[in-house]
């Protein structure tokens, strides 16, 4: 015998005595494996279905700030449209009236021209300074 001492294992640490069925499993055990297999397997189904909804969302939402900088940008279009029926009835107002005996040499109404204005203040700037370059010389 060895020097050490010899201790047994409470119960619920040995191996499970082997049984009537010694050879094989229980076939509530079985069921309870596969029944857990197939829960395991609905999970992923539901990890994978959820990991799709959660890219449409996603994508839904950049989808709706899209529409909203679009609404936002409609919006100041909108805001801007009564400067422009303005600036079209001020135009109309200086068109010379139509003479009603002479129907053939109708005038045609003046041509609208925009300009864009990202680039005004150079251009006054440039416009400025050939105002002075007149005065002084």
């Amino acid at each position: 015998m060895s020097g050490y001492p010899t201790r047994s294992f409470p119960s619920h640490m040995r191996q499970p005595s082997l049984g009537p069925g010694a050879g094989g499993q229980s076939p509530a055990l079985v069921a309870r494996v596969n029944e857990k297999k197939a829960e395991l397997e609905n999970l992923k189904e539901l990890r994978d279905l959820s990991a799709a909804v959660a890219s449409q969302m996603e994508a839904l939402e950049q989808k709706l700030g899209t529409l909203s900088d679009g609404t936002e940008a409609i919006a100041l279009v909108f805001a801007n449209w009564h400067n422009v029926l303005r600036a079209i009835n001020m135009a109309s107002a200086k068109l010379p009236k139509p003479n009603p005996e002479a129907e053939d040499t109708t005038p045609l109404p003046q041509t609208l021209v925009r300009i864009p204005t990202e680039h005004a203040p150079a251009l006054q700037a440039h416009a400025e300074g050939a105002a002075e370059e007149q005065e002084s010389g």
